[in-house]
């Protein structure tokens, strides 16, 4: 007699399948099996045992490869949040593997007593055995490249033709190669997870590009990944060879299944109550802005996001990015940083060896988390995007924030204990402009988007440089890319962990599209025939000289005492050599910053940032038998490769430009 279950899930045996599935208000679930090609339902099997909410059935003679779905039935009753139908054919949400993508269809949102049988409409689970563990790279997080794997390689023209599209198209030796000539430390990936297109956009000719909008979390969407968890297996092992972890952007705040007038294929036709957060009146909680919101305080949730998170974590990824992460915090009193979910994935002996970055925020009350979050979890810092676009857009009083987020961002990370490198800093992301476009448009242009240019933040902090969007003009061209230059400079010289999207090392372009979820074509398609080879250059370089200075990072706040050589640690400077007076923080156009090793090897740093006109430059003293020497100037695109490759200091700074020097020895010069 085999024991009774304790978790849900598909187990492959010697003579057959055991298959568990959790509801708690289902009166009966079915298992259906399917021919090899999915097209015809071959048994209907009741599911026999019943132990709790969890329901089993063991079924002889199955093996891998097999295909199969659910059906539930119950009490048909939305305001109560049971939307139990036999006739809609259900994907197991532990599945690992799709036959096919999902596909919007009416027929899979019509109510009971007015549905269709949907087997023909929806994917089949494919039985399988998980591939082999895989060991992820132990490298320190210094370096995010936010990749969409379709995005990514659908245009790669070194590319096997086979692979575009795909996500094992990462896995090629030239893509590889190319992350590793960047410097990236770890590659985080846009959801591979199953998804399904919100229902307004194939009326429209759009599917989601994105794929923020998860059904089956366990298994990886048939378009990006046909050969499943495999395919995932190939890219994190081809890059943990080039020492380059993988962080995966995953999403359990929501799911595809939206609001009331949304698909029926998988969670909420085997338990809508049990697995989604509801008012009092039936009605869906709506904190994510989708339609929908998971409950995360219920066992169930938690137990399915821990499993999937560690079947992840079995296959190599060194981390995860957990989308509008303060749902993941809600209870019935909002948002805690101990909630059970959020300490559940940290207490996890597999999962709090990983990596746990939040997006802290969500549309719900209260929503806004940046930096309530504990350790382990780092989060991305929208303040530090919007405070470094401020000073450089030019906006008075932008100074003092500047300055305290290329420092760490200590007000909003040091008092909980926690480092600089919680703070995920980013000038530009998937959501939002590209950093290309930032300097190129100051209002989004999202008509495409088919919602009359309303979708997308129109506040978003972003600059034209005196002329809206693209133009051939070389002088305004050069303003923008000197522009883009100083921006990337900030980036890799602020403390804390450096993020960038792909292609905005190249001058990637929306075309000033803000919210390009919507646009899988070449809207958001690399294009590398276009690729700006001499900027890629120089972000690597910046990449390599950030690595080598051991100073840019420590992780630690500042806090203006001795450093190691007994020289401060750190101390700003103005453009004229003196201490910035308070007139200088809130009406100044330059900063300068110098830093003092102190647990690190390696020589000081003296950085310099300039949004305003060309001026004097006195450069802080040297220590006897040193001197300084410049090694990054953002406005001519140099960055320094070794001592060798250094210049002596300018006497004067370029306009709106980036500056840094090391102190090194008079005789190495």
């Amino acid at each position: 007699m085999r024991r009774a279950p304790v978790s849900p899930g598909v187990r492959l045996h010697a003579d057959g399948v055991e298959f568990v599935v959790r509801s708690r208000h289902a009166q009966q679930l079915w298992l259906c099996l399917f021919d090899g090609e999915g097209a015809r339902e071959t048994a209907r099997l009741p599911f026999t045992e019943r132990f709790g909410d969890l329901h089993r059935i063991f079924v002889a003679g199955v093996g891998a490869g097999a295909r199969y779905g659910l059906r539930a039935d119950g009490c048909f009753d939305p305001r109560r949040g049971h939307w139990f139908d036999p006739n809609k054919l259900l994907v197991d949400p532990y599945a690992t593997r799709l036959d096919r993508p999902f596909a919007h269809s009416a027929a899979l949102t019509a109510h009971r007593g007015e549905s269709v049988d949907t087997a023909t409409l929806v994917p089949k689970a494919i039985i399988e055995a998980e591939p082999g563990a895989i060991a992820a790279p132990q490298r320190e997080l210094r370096f995010i490249y936010e990749v969409s794997a379709k995005a990514y390689t659908q245009l790669d023209p070194q590319l096997d033709p086979a692979l575009r599209g795909q996500l094992a198209g990462l896995a090629a030796p030239h893509a590889v190669e190319r992350l590793r000539r960047l410097g990236v430390s770890h590659v985080e990936l846009m959801p591979i997870a199953a998804w399904i297109d919100e229902r307004h956009l194939p009326p429209l000719g759009l599917a989601n590009a994105w794929g923020y909008n998860p059904v089956a979390f366990m298994a990886p969407d048939p378009r990006l990944a046909p050969g499943g968890l495999a395919d995932l297996a190939q890219v994190v092992t081809a890059l943990a060879q080039a020492d380059i972890g993988v962080i995966l952007d995953v999403v359990f705040n929501h799911t595809g299944e939206s609001d009331e007038k949304g698909a029926v294929v998988s969670l909420r036709g085997l338990d809508n109550a049990l697995y989604y957060r509801r008012a009092t009146n039936g009605a869906f909680v709506n904190d994510a802005g989708c339609g929908n919101i998971l409950d995360c305080v219920a066992p169930a949730v938690i137990e399915l996001a821990l499993e999937a998170l560690r079947l992840y974590a079995r296959l190599g990824v060194a981390g995860f990015r957990f989308d509008l992460a303060t749902v993941l915090g809600r209870g019935a009193a909002g948002f805690s940083a101990d909630a059970p979910l959020l300490t559940a994935i940290a207490a996890d002996p597999i999962l709090r060896e990983r990596l746990l970055i939040a997006e802290p925020w969500d549309v719900g009350p209260g929503g806004y988390q940046l930096g309530a979050f504990r350790h382990p979890w780092r989060e991305w810092n929208d303040r530090y995007r919007d405070d470094v676009r401020r000073f450089w857009r030019g906006d008075k009083g932008a100074l003092g924030p500047f300055a305290t987020r290329i420092a760490g961002s200590a007000d909003l990370f040091e008092g909980a204990a926690r480092r600089p490198s919680a703070s995920v800093n980013f000038v530009a992301a998937h959501d939002g402009f590209s950093l290309r476009d930032l300097v190129a448009y100051s209002v989004k242009r999202n008509h495409s988007n088919g919602e009359n240019n309303r979708d997308g933040s129109s506040d978003e902090v972003a600059w034209n440089c005196g002329f809206e969007g693209e133009s051939d003009k070389a002088d305004l061209q050069e303003r923008r890319a000197r522009d883009v230059r100083a921006l990337l400079a900030t980036l890799f010289l602020s403390r804390g962990t450096a993020m960038l999207t792909a292609g905005d090392e190249f001058g990637r372009t929306q075309g000033g599209n803000n919210n390009a979820y919507a646009q899988d074509n070449a809207t958001t398609w690399l294009d590398w025939t276009q690729a700006d080879a001499a900027l890629t250059d120089y972000v690597a370089a910046l990449a390599r000289w950030r690595e080598r200075m051991g100073v840019l990072t420590e992780d630690r706040f500042l806090d203006g005492l001795c450093g190691l050589d007994g020289t401060l640690d750190a101390e700003w400077l103005t453009s004229a050599g003196r201490a910035p007076e308070p007139y200088d923080w809130s009406t100044g156009d330059c900063i300068g910053l110098t830093l003092a090793p102190r647990v690190s090897e390696g020589s000081r740093v003296h950085m310099a940032f300039n949004r305003g006109a060309a001026r004097p430059l006195v450069l802080p003293k040297s220590r006897a038998g040193r001197r300084w020497l410049l090694v990054v100037d953002s406005a001519a695109a140099f960055v320094a490769d070794s001592a060798d490759d250094a210049r002596s200091p300018p006497l004067n700074m370029p306009e709106r430009s980036v500056l840094a020097f090391a102190e090194a020895l008079a005789e190495d010069v």
